[in-house]
């Protein structure tokens, strides 16, 4: 990993890790981590220990954190469906 990678990220669990990286992959940037190797070895994911880094390229470190801004937001949340949207998919029926 070169210099040119910041931290815009720090999250607990793979599970975590998994979701931030693919939604700034899918946003078309590319991320790396740091520090994931004592809770691969050793399987450490407690108060703080298993925590790794997201890093992403320098130059797209402002829009990496305004994505994951966007989405502490809910800006990226769908909608709740409701029982009636729920009844009029089960009909076939459509908005």
């Amino acid at each position: 990993m070169s210099d040119s990678y910041v931290v815009v990220s720090t999250v607990q669990g793979q599970f975590a890790e998994e979701q931030v990286r693919a939604f700034l992959e899918a946003q078309g940037i590319p991320t790396e981590v740091r520090g994931e190797t004592l809770r691969a070895t050793h399987g450490l994911s407690i108060d703080g220990l298993g925590a790794v880094e997201i890093l992403v390229p320098r130059q797209r470190e402002e829009e990496a954190r305004e994505l994951l801004a966007a989405v502490d937001r809910g800006e990226f949340r769908l909608p709740e469906e409701t029982e009636e949207t729920e009844e009029a998919d089960s009909h076939g029926e459509t908005e």
